[in-house]
């Protein structure tokens, strides 16, 4: 088998019945499958999917072991060359495959790629999670090409280059299975969101690259797990933000680093305070918590990752603070960041 696309589902039966469709129908190169992973679902997804999908291969799981679990596991039942992990709510273009195939297959020292990707709502403008690729500043906020920020741009042909990115969305993250594994995989304990950044910065320091490919299109809905003012998402994404932090940065700048961040943090949570938003308030303080708990649980993993590092400077690494950028330079794209 050359490629293995894996949609991971939870209670997503009526997301399914939406997007498969066009996965299925555009996934029909030699030596492909499109495998749905089950993280246990309680609602009809595995019935519906035996009855109106019987070409796509099942992966059931015992229980919900979350975006990173979930992956893991149903990685480990498929023997592909490439796996794709694809989100449940994303619908995919004609032969979106192919030009990410192609560029793989001619370039070894490519761990990973990701598609264009778009809005499945606002056609012409990219999506918030990985647009046309992804980087993080020097405090470790992520943006995109195409998104900085809350600000998404209309895609009018301006990022249609293939560019060096340091993170590829885990919308639709195209990956070596072998890199995959040997790097081990995304970090279960993520649970959800951030996962797939620290997965291809631990594939950069160790010296293989991430690309987007812009040839390839999908269109993602997003949000359609946890929405974007979900509590539960604030913390995930401040938590496992600093847990990427510790387990990826150089010692030379991971006390600068945390010292920033803990104020920026706190500067974060007062603003959900002052607009009303308690829960989201809470949500950070907690997530820094959660962070000094865990923190020492990670100290294997930073070491490990620090011992395979072999390239000290990674150019997507921007050194500059982009809320900077965006709040006091009022630069809102991404041209004009550069």
């Amino acid at each position: 088998m050359k490629i293995s696309v894996i949609i991971l589902n939870w209670n997503g039966s009526a997301m399914l019945k939406k997007m498969l469709p066009s996965v299925v129908h555009y996934s029909q190169e030699e030596s492909t499958e499109v495998c749905v992973a089950d993280n246990c679902s309680t609602d009809d997804s595995v019935s519906m999917l035996r009855r109106d999908f019987p070409t796509v291969r099942l992966i059931l799981l015992d229980k919900n072991y979350g975006f990173a679990g979930g992956y893991n596991l149903a990685i480990k039942q498929v023997e592909a060359e490439y796996i794709v992990l694809l989100n449940s709510d994303v619908e995919v273009a004609e032969s979106w495959l192919q030009p990410l195939l192609h560029y793989m297959d001619t370039h070894l020292e490519i761990a990973a790629c990701q598609p264009k990707i778009r809005s499945f709502v606002f056609k012409d403008k990219f999506e918030y999670a990985g647009a046309a690729g992804g980087f993080i500043d020097r405090y470790g906020y992520p943006f995109c090409r195409g998104r900085i920020m809350g600000d998404v741009e209309n895609d009018s042909g301006q990022y249609d280059t293939i560019v060096p990115v340091l993170w590829a969305s885990g919308a639709a993250l195209f990956i070596r299975r072998e890199d995959y594994l040997n790097a081990g995989g995304l970090d279960a304990r993520f649970f959800a969101h951030m996962e797939e950044i620290d997965l291809c910065w631990r594939l950069r320091n160790r010296g293989r690259g991430v690309v987007c490919i812009p040839q390839s299109m999908v269109f993602h809905i997003g949000a359609a797990t946890l929405k974007k003012e979900n509590p539960q998402k604030t913390f995930l994404n401040f938590r496992n933000n600093l847990i990427m932090l510790y387990k990826n940065l150089p010692a030379k700048k991971l006390k600068r680093v945390m010292r920033v961040r803990v104020v920026l943090d706190y500067i974060a949570a007062l603003s959900f305070l002052f607009t009303g938003n308690f829960k989201g308030f809470k949500a950070v303080l907690q997530a820094r918590k959660a962070y000094c708990k865990l923190r020492p649980s990670f100290l294997p993993s930073r070491q490990e990752n620090i011992k395979k590092t072999v390239v000290h400077h990674i150019p997507e690494c921007k050194n500059y603070s982009i809320l900077w950028k965006y709040y006091a330079k009022h630069q809102k794209t991404f041209d004009q960041i550069l």
